[in-house]
C-alpha cells in the first residue's frame, strides 16, 4: 500500500469525522435536551456532549485540569507527528496492507481529537443547553477557550439494554447498568477499530511483504 493511498484514508476519515462533529455542535443542545433517536431506534441516538480529550467521553478530573489537559493536548500533538512518520517506514519497509490500514485509522483517530483539543476552543462559541443559545462560529481567538485548551465533540450513544446488577455481586450489587453507556465519536471509532482489529489479526497484518520484490530490496 502506497504512503498517499495511507494519508487519502486518513484524510476522508478526519473529514467525515470534523464535518459530523460541526454539524452537531452547532444544531444540537447539549446532553439529554437535545438528544435524538436515529431512525426511531432506542439502542442507537445521537447524544451531544462534549469531554476534555480523553477517549469515550471521560474527563479529567477538576483538580489541575487546565495544566493536565495542556499536557495531554501536547502529548497527543507530539504521539500524531511521530504517528506519521511510523506509518512511513511502514509503507517504506512494505508491512502488509492491513497493517497500514489499522496504523491509518489511529493516527486519523488521534489527529481527528487532536483538532477539536487545539482548534475548537478559538473558533467556537460554549455550547448550551438551551436551543436559542446553540453554539456558533466566532473570530478567531475569541472562543471559549485557549490555544490547546478545546473540548472535543462526542454525539454517538448505543444504549443497548439496561438492568440491575444482582444482590449478589460484590461492591455493585443493586445498581443499576446501562451496556453500552459511553458516548464517542466517529474519531474513537476509528482508534478502536484500528488497535482491535490489529490485536485480533496480528499474526496476519504484523509482518513484512516476502517475494522477489522484498527480497531484492534486502539484498
Amino acid at each position: 500500500m502506497k504512503y498517499r493511498n495511507a494519508l487519502l484514508l486518513i484524510f476522508v476519515i478526519i473529514l467525515i469525522d470534523q464535518v459530523f462533529k460541526i454539524y452537531i455542535k452547532t444544531h444540537m443542545n447539549y446532553g439529554v435536551e437535545g438528544e435524538i433517536k436515529v431512525l426511531g431506534l432506542e439502542w442507537f441516538r445521537l447524544h451531544f456532549l462534549e469531554n476534555e480529550g480523553m477517549a469515550f467521553g471521560m474527563t479529567l478530573s477538576d483538580k489541575n485540569a487546565v495544566l493536565g489537559k495542556i499536557i495531554l493536548t501536547s502529548f497527543r500533538l507530539v504521539a500524531v507527528v511521530f504517528g506519521f512518520f511510523l506509518l512511513k517506514r511502514l509503507v517504506k519497509k512494505e508491512y502488509s496492507r492491513g497493517a497500514i490500514i489499522c496504523g491509518s485509522l489511529i493516527l486519523a483517530g488521534a489527529l481527528g481529537n487532536l483538532i477539536d483539543s487545539m482548534f475548537y476552543g478559538l473558533i467556537f462559541s460554549p455550547s448550551s443547553y438551551h436551543y436559542r443559545s446553540l453554539s456558533q462560529f466566532v473570530p478567531f481567538g475569541t472562543g471559549y477557550a485557549p490555544f490547546l485548551q478545546g473540548k472535543v465533540v462526542d454525539m454517538l450513544y448505543f444504549p443497548l439494554f439496561s438492568g440491575t446488577f444482582p444482590g449478589w455481586v460484590p461492591f455493585v450489587g443493586g445498581n443499576r447498568f446501562e451496556f453500552f453507556e459511553p458516548v464517542f465519536n466517529i474519531a474513537d471509532a476509528a482508534i478502536s477499530i484500528g488497535v482491535l482489529t490489529l490485536v485480533f489479526f496480528q499474526k496476519r497484518f504484523i509482518h513484512k511483504k516476502t517475494g522477489p520484490a522484498a527480497e531484492q530490496a534486502a539484498a
